[in-house]
This record gives structure tokens, sequence and C-alpha cells, in this order.
């Protein structure tokens, strides 16, 4: 074997292989164990020839490595000119939530009562019946304690059926004078119709000061139906019960489908309730340690899916908590 000759054949093999495929075959081919150049030098006997064959292997590779950096430096190249982006080009537009339609109303709701001055209060959705019905002035008979309507997660304690509880916790905290909001998720055992749920939301307002009248009740009321519904909506205002406060007045508001002639929306009433309202009961007051000869107050509890029906003039509740992506990407 002439060590020359085979050198300048491994080495012209391996200038012309093109990629890293055909460079590896070229070196198993000329540096493999089976390769001629191997076997050769297992057979030296004398100083000479193991020089020259350990010369022609040390060429070899240097020749390989310098091709194979010479082949990834041409693959980078190619790569950087075929992938090169355009940063000047708009990016791929990537789609957006957004807030759901009751949190929207509920900020909104926050916003009007802080900008009239009112506190924010957080309440708890797991009550005690202290809390949800001892203090609101409900008797042990009363139809709400029944677990046909409340949902009880055991003993005593319930998941709340109104966000009233807030109230009595705040009182508890501090003195008159109060003026406070508090809004979340409430449970009930209903049965989810058009314009009924199982689990809701509430906006629960309280004030208690000095001379504080029924007039200032109605007035608050209208100035958030205003904000709400716009001028052209009309309100109405009839007596009620309720045990928390006396006396009481449910409110409602005119039908968005008929305008008060009648329809199967309204239940061909004209009107659709939209919550209670009322002068805080004594009892009440002195659950907390006020002196009602002292202090009064007004409180009402409106729904917020109500709300956002009668706004947006929505058909059913339920569609609210369908998860249909048509529907709330409209809000």
């Amino acid at each position: 074997m002439d060590p020359q000759a085979l050198q300048s054949e491994a080495l012209a093999a391996i200038a012309s292989a093109s990629s890293a495929p055909e460079l590896d075959d070229a070196r198993v081919k000329y540096l493999g164990r089976k390769s001629e150049l191997k076997l050769a030098l297992r057979e030296v006997r004398d100083r000479e020839t193991g020089m020259a064959l350990n010369a022609v292997r040390e060429a070899v590779e240097q020749a390989v490595e310098a091709r194979e950096a010479a082949l990834e430096r041409a693959e980078l190249d190619r790569t950087i000119a075929e992938d090169r982006v355009d940063v000047t080009l708009p990016g791929t537009p990537h789609p957006r939530g957004h807030l759901h339609l009751i949190t929207q109303v509920r900020r909104e709701v926050e916003d009007i009562f802080v900008g009239m001055g009112y506190e924010v209060v957080d309440g708890r959705e797991v009550e005690t019946t202290r809390y949800l019905f001892d203090a609101l002035n409900m008797g042990p008979a009363h139809i709400t304690r029944s677990p046909l309507h409340t949902l009880y997660v055991g003993g005593d304690t319930v998941l709340r059926t109104e966000t009233s509880p807030a109230q009595i916790h705040t009182m508890e905290a501090k003195q008159p004078p109060i003026y406070m909001v508090s809004l979340g998720r409430t449970y009930r055992r209903d049965t989810a119709d058009a314009t009924h749920s199982p689990y809701f939301h509430q906006v629960e307002g309280l004030v208690v000061d000095r001379g504080i009248t029924l007039a200032d009740l109605k007035g608050t009321l209208l100035q958030l139906l205003r904000a709400l519904f716009g001028q052209d909506r009309r309100a109405r205002f009839t007596t009620d019960f309720f045990p928390f406060t006396e006396p009481s007045m449910q409110v409602a508001v005119s039908c968005f489908v008929c305008d008060g002639a009648g329809c199967s929306m309204c239940k061909h009433s004209g009107w659709i309730e939209i919550g209670g309202s009322g002068m805080v009961d004594p009892n009440v007051l002195r659950w907390v340690g006020y002196d009602p000869e002292e202090v009064s107050g007004f409180a009402f509890g409106w729904g917020l899916e109500r709300m956002a029906i009668l706004r947006h003039e929505l058909p059913d509740i339920r569609n609210l908590w369908s998860g249909d992506l048509r529907f709330l990407r409209q809000f």
C-alpha cells in the first residue's frame, strides 16, 4: 500500500463530501476499524512505515474535522438565509379573552357606589345560620331555613342564599355611619329557568346613619337604575314584606320585550322584578347593639344576572353560564 496515494485519495473524497452523511461515509471508509489504513497500522513492523501511516491518519482526521466545520457553517448560512424573519412584518394576532358579562356589570355597580362614597365589603360564601337567619330577623319557622330552599353544608353551616350577612359583620365591626355594598355569589335550591338560577350574584347595600328615610332609599335606587338602564326604562316600587326590613319595597323595571304591554318574559305583568329593599328592621339594629331610636337605615339586595339581562335585553339568564363563546363574545 502506498501511504501517499491513500492520503491523496482520502483527502479528495473528504473534500468532495457535500453533506454530513457523505462525510461520515468517507470517515468510515478511510478511518473506520476495517479501513485499509487501520488494517495496515495493525500490521506495522518497522518504525518508518508506522510513522508514515500515522502521518496519513493525522492528515485524514484533520481534513475530516475541517470539512465538518465547513459543512456546519454552510448549513447555518443556508438556514439564516432561508429562514430569515422580516421583523417589520406585523405579528400573528392571537385571540384574547375578556371579562365575563357578570364581572363587567359587577365592576360597574361597584364604581357607581364608590362614586357615591360607599365602601365595598367582601362577604363569605359559606355562612352560619346565626348570620344568615338569626341576625336577619328570620324566625325558626321561616321558609328560608328549610333544606328545600337552602343548601346546608352541615349542622348550622350553609351556603349563603343572599349577601346580607356581610351587613351584619360590618355593623358588628364598626359604629355608624355605615355606607357599604357587598357583591358576590349566592346559592339557592331554585329550578333554572329564563329568569332564575340555583347560583347567581347579588349586590347588597346598607346605609345606617342618623335621619335616614325611605326617600333616601328610593333616591339611591333610582340613581342606580338610571346609571344602569338609562332614562327610558321605567321603575316601579311596590310594598312587600321581608323579615329584615320594615317597611319593605319590591323594585321592578319595565319589561324590555313588551315595554309593559305583557308577554311571556314578564309573565304578562309588564314588569320584571329586580330585587327587594326597605328600611332596616329595628330588631336587626338591636341585634348588633345599635339603638333604633338614635339611628336608622335602609338595605337592598339585587341580582347582577337580572341587571345584565335587563340591560342587554337577553331572553334567558341561562345563556350567561352556557359557555357558548358565540354568545359571550358579544359583550
